[in-house]
């Protein structure tokens, strides 16, 4: 009976200090479901975790996404801005970017215009952004390009992690060939309204 009272007591002490060590890398103030940002009045929301999951979201019989997930924070951006349904609704971040579309040329899945990194074009803002997978998300990552000047972006982005910025800058450059290339070594591609 001891030996069971000891194991409950370090287990509620263990849970104790995970919760507090997590409270600290994830904000103390942080609710899932939090507004933390917006860009032409379309919301970022706080998810927590990478991987947590709340519900479907859906407009108008559309599918937007998992809530808080980063690719419904870029279709409901798209819908809600641009009033742009994507014929393929489903799909991770990664299969935004479909390999086999040339430079400049339209995604079919998405009705938008795809471009390579590095393009012959310059990301604008407004353009979706995708980042491939990596070895703890193999699903990739999707955002808005918020901010574009010479020599860099600025993305806003939904579901980062929990210690992770609504705002990343990356850096623009123009290579040897005149192609214009976000330094990033994840990034695919950008995709833009038609």
């Amino acid at each position: 009976m001891k030996r069971k009272i000891f194991l409950v007591l370090l287990l509620a002490l263990s849970i104790g200090f995970f919760y507090r060590d997590y409270k600290k890398t994830t904000g103390s103030n942080m609710v899932i479901g939090q507004k933390v940002d917006s860009l032409n009045q379309v919301y970022v929301y706080y998810n927590g975790s990478i991987g947590n999951v709340v519900k479907r979201n859906t407009k108008d019989g559309y599918n937007l996404g998992l809530e808080f997930q980063c690719v419904e924070f870029v279709k409901r951006y798209y819908y809600e801005f641009y009033n742009h349904k994507m014929p393929d609704s489903y799909g991770h971040a990664v299969s935004f970017f479909d390999k086999k579309v040339k430079d400049g040329q339209v995604n079919k899945q998405r009705n938008l215009l795809q471009f390579t990194n590095p393009s012959k074009r310059k990301p604008q803002v407004g353009d979706l952004i995708v980042l491939k997978g990596t070895i703890f998300n193999r699903y990739g990552h999707v955002a808005i390009i918020s901010n574009v000047l010479d020599n860099q972006i600025e993305i806003i982005q939904q579901n980062p992690g929990p210690s992770g910025a609504s705002r990343v800058q990356y850096e623009l450059m123009q290579t040897e060939q005149q192609q214009w290339k976000i330094n990033q070594s994840r990034i695919l591609g950008w995709l833009r309204m038609i």
